[in-house]
């Protein structure tokens, strides 16, 4: 199975890869432009030159998308609509993952502040987006920090929260995530709920700035093993 890692040549996208090819899964980098996809691939290769890992490559996003079973969507909020009008008729009934969150850093305000979308959320606005294509949207790593994610030689104090309305996706979902060491994935409900997910993660990154760390998380406790 691979895994496209759209816009990830960011913290985020560089890290949720890293993190995939470590645990053995074979991963394609996706960019606007070829090139920078490529750098990031050779980049994660040196990370992990000697440890025992998946595969990793970079292409284009569109190239990306349409050779990977799964996509991941890790790109700024200005840059949301237009990559999913790029990959869309690439990724037909494929899982497709969204990471998105709309912080108002992106439009010139604090990174700590959430902006409501038309849609009710990031990820609801990728599904209106994707529905002709069929693809199944699912809302995931929204409130795991980049810098988590990079320190590849840690395992993630962190659950991940994820939304989505189709059953068997978010299985196929959660049993990928939780391969990242620390990490235990939460149902968190149906793709609506991504409106609340989302908004936890400018309340992390406020804490975060406010306790002087990076590596500020979330876990839920009390809910019964899966």
């Amino acid at each position: 199975m691979k895994i496209a890692v759209l816009g990830g040549t960011g913290d985020q996208g560089l890290g949720i890869a890293l993190r995939f090819v470590q645990v053995g899964e074979d991963v394609i980098i996706g960019s606007r432009k070829a090139e920078k996809a490529e750098n990031a691939a050779i980049k994660i290769e040196e990370l992990l030159k000697n440890e025992k890992v998946g595969t990793v490559e970079g292409l284009s996003n569109v190239d990306a998308a349409a050779k990977a079973d799964i996509c991941i969507l890790t790109v700024p909020i200005l840059a949301q609509k237009p990559t999913l009008d790029s990959v869309k008729e690439f990724v037909k009934d494929k899982i497709f993952i969204d990471a998105t969150v709309p912080l108002q850093s992106n439009i010139g305000g604090t990174p700590f502040t959430y902006f409501s979308l038309w849609e009710g959320s990031a990820a609801e606005r990728t599904a209106s987006i994707l529905k002709c294509s069929g693809a199944n949207v699912i809302s995931a790593f929204n409130n795991i920090s980049s810098s988590s994610l990079i320190r590849i030689e840690k395992e993630i104090d962190c659950d991940c929260l994820v939304a989505g309305d189709d059953k068997e996706a978010k299985k196929i979902v959660f049993d990928l995530i939780e391969k990242i060491p620390g990490v235990k994935c939460v149902d968190a409900g149906p793709l609506e709920q991504a409106r609340t997910v989302e908004r936890i993660t400018s309340l992390l990154i406020g804490l975060n700035i406010r306790y002087k760390t990076h590596y500020g998380g979330l876990r839920i406790t009390g809910l019964p093993e899966k």
